[in-house]
């Protein structure tokens, strides 16, 4: 039987918060609206990773999907990012919907708003999973499949809620304390469910092209086609080789200079010069090769940092207390019925928020640093602290006590 590249990436940018002080809760309910150059500017921020990342790449995967028929990928492609493409960048949405058009291309489920909403209210991680659902088939006219969870987190009751919610499969990390003897490169089946499949990410590979592809100092730089071809082809055992890794690999983690476009463009050309390899989306793995053994996570694995759990985003007390006081909110944001109200709230569960307020160190911290967009992890906190304390003032000001 051939081998398959499942080739998956996943597009979200959140709407950051501005630098909201204490004096704006009481006067100011508009959160996400910085000016300028900053990198709290969700505009600005937009276009920037447009330019670099999400237009390029996309050059390159449609010459890709008609220049090589074996050739296909799956993406995941949060509401968030999808509102503010429609808002600042629909170019960039039309360059997407143009390789959905191809037909090789699949679209995977997920919150709308790239939460941590299972861990803390099923009703509303199903309401958020159904926004997505009608956003992904109004804009693409696909339905999704396969579901994703935010950051690849996952555990066996997620599992269990996703067959029984009809998808066909689901996505988690490949981390070996689970795995143990086994590997990545198969197609499993998550314990306790009845038809859904598991495809687990291959971390290593994935991170060599996500993490380490313009790396200097590391042991194999410059990684070449050539030489990532012949990984794949030296290791035995595998019917896929699941790629997972942000869509903003190309461009914007690494930049254009490292050589990663033309990586992107030379790799599936070469891996399919063999009769023997091809690539398949999730669904078609899923559909082509036999599932090998039942895969049991008790506990909820992410593929964030070392420690590969939740701790990225819940791992202090800050972190804490600010996701348990907005989902405190859940039942009085939802009973006033105010469309702007909800959206706001629902905006502040964006994973990416509690993300800032990390403080672990080294490589871990420096990731963390990268990405946010405030000077520390309290800057963060506080901004979006107050924030919520305005959401308080507007339940207030609707009759609804707090």
């Amino acid at each position: 039987m051939t081998r398959a590249i499942v080739l998956y990436l996943h597009v979200h940018q959140p709407y950051r918060i501005k630098h909201y002080s204490i004096f704006d809760a009481g006067n100011n309910e508009s959160y996400f609206d910085a000016t300028g150059e900053s990198l709290t500017n969700n505009e600005y921020i937009i276009n920037k990773v447009a330019d670099k990342s999400y237009i390029p790449t996309n050059v390159v995967l449609l010459k890709l999907l008609r220049d090589l028929p074996e050739f296909k990928l799956s993406l995941s492609i949060s509401g968030t990012v999808i509102e503010q493409f429609e808002q600042w960048r629909p170019d960039v949405l039309d360059s997407f919907r143009e390789l959905v058009s191809t037909g090789k291309v699949e679209i995977v489920a997920e919150t709308y708003h790239h939460s941590l909403a299972f861990f803390y209210s099923l009703t509303e991680f199903e309401a958020q999973v159904r926004l997505h659902r009608e956003k992904i088939e109004s804009v693409f006219g696909v339905t999704p499949q396969v579901f994703r969870n935010t950051e690849l987190s996952y555990n066996n009751e997620l599992a269990k809620w996703a067959d029984q919610a009809g998808y066909k499969g689901i996505l988690a990390e490949g981390w070996d304390p689970i795995l143990g003897w086994r590997n990545s490169n198969h197609v499993y089946q998550p314990i306790g469910t009845e038809n859904i499949r598991l495809l687990l990410k291959a971390y290593k590979l994935s991170d060599d092209l996500a993490f380490r592809f313009g790396d200097r100092g590391w042991s194999d730089w410059p990684l070449t086609a050539d030489t990532f071809c012949h990984w794949l082809d030296s290791s035995s055992n595998a019917d896929i080789f699941n790629l997972f890794m942000d869509y903003e690999t190309f461009g914007e983690h690494q930049w254009a200079e490292t050589g990663i476009f033309e990586f992107l463009d030379r790799f599936p050309r070469l891996w399919l010069e063999s009769s023997e390899n091809h690539f398949a989306t999730i669904s078609e793995a899923i559909d082509q090769y036999p599932t090998r053994d039942i895969i049991d996570m008790p506990e909820t694995v992410t593929w964030a940092d070392t420690e590969r759990d939740l701790s990225a985003w819940l791992g202090n007390a800050m972190q804490a207390q600010a996701i348990a006081a907005i989902y405190d909110l859940r039942e009085r944001i939802m009973s006033t019925n105010d469309r702007e109200l909800i959206r706001d709230w629902r905006l502040l569960q964006t994973s990416d928020h509690f993300y800032y307020m990390c403080t672990k160190w080294f490589k871990d911290g420096d990731i963390h640093a990268y990405f946010s967009p405030y000077e520390s992890p309290y800057d963060g906190f506080m901004n979006f602290m107050n924030a919520y304390q305005n959401l308080r003032l507007r339940l207030a000001k609707v009759g609804m006590s707090v």
